[in-house]
């Protein structure tokens, strides 16, 4: 449809140059556009780390804290167990003590030598 437009040869070379001239010009790399907040942009970004850092630091040591009074706590469960624990053995020996004190003075009012000391001293072994 060239023959419509009254184009000759050398008019359609030159458009065609002018369009690859163009279709290039698409490629070529175009002047860079510095961004006036470069440098502030470097210094929000250290601040944000910065914060997330402290904020971790703080978790951190909030978490080691609760562990620590954790384990105080159990601790002094513990102990309080054992204590009661050890406040029952010596009441039980002190029940045992005075069983054996108060065998002892039965015994005595038996008198050594009589048949119902020796069969209580039997008594005692067996059962």
């Amino acid at each position: 449809m060239s023959y419509l437009k009254n184009t000759g040869f050398a008019d359609r070379i030159t458009a065609q140059q002018e369009a690859k001239k163009a279709m290039l010009a698409k490629f070529k790399p175009k002047a860079t556009v510095q961004d006036p907040d470069f440098d502030k942009r470097d210094e929000q970004r250290a601040a944000e780390l910065e914060a997330v850092r402290t904020a971790r630091a703080e978790a951190k040591e909030i978490a080691r804290l609760e562990a620590l009074a954790r384990q105080e706590e159990i601790a002094a469960v513990k102990r309080a167990e054992r204590k009661e624990r050890k406040a029952a053995e010596v009441a039980e020996q002190r029940v045992r003590k005075e069983e054996k004190a108060a065998a002892r003075e039965e015994l005595k009012a038996l008198g050594r030598n009589s048949k119902a000391s020796r069969a209580h001293q039997w008594a005692h072994l067996i059962g």
